[in-house]
């Protein structure tokens, strides 16, 4: 059986949406790619927000842009929340 304080949840899915896990020591090539996927995905995160506030404060900003920016908005977040979620699981566990 796998140690699941070894197992990191990957930032993407299979093409048909199932989790990917790698086991390892965070070290291994796996895990470098994983790192650069994150970091590339927070930044594109983080100017999606700019780009959002910018369209948000146009008062011409039209219905189906501002759909359009809701469904980037909300892929955006969802892969945020998987870094957040693979990088909880990592944190050492603190007595209470």
């Amino acid at each position: 059986m796998t140690d699941p304080q070894h197992a990191r949840l990957l930032p993407w899915t299979t093409p048909d949406g199932k989790t990917c896990m790698v086991v390892g020591d965070g070290e291994g090539a796996v895990s470098r790619i994983a790192d650069g996927v994150e970091a590339v995905q927070l930044d594109m995160a983080e100017d999606l927000l700019g780009h959002a506030d910018e369209m948000l404060a146009d008062r011409k900003t039209t219905f189906p842009e501002l759909h359009y920016l809701a469904r980037q908005l909300s892929s955006s977040l969802r892969e945020v929340c998987r870094v957040a979620e693979s990088r909880r699981v990592r944190l050492p566990r603190r007595e209470r």
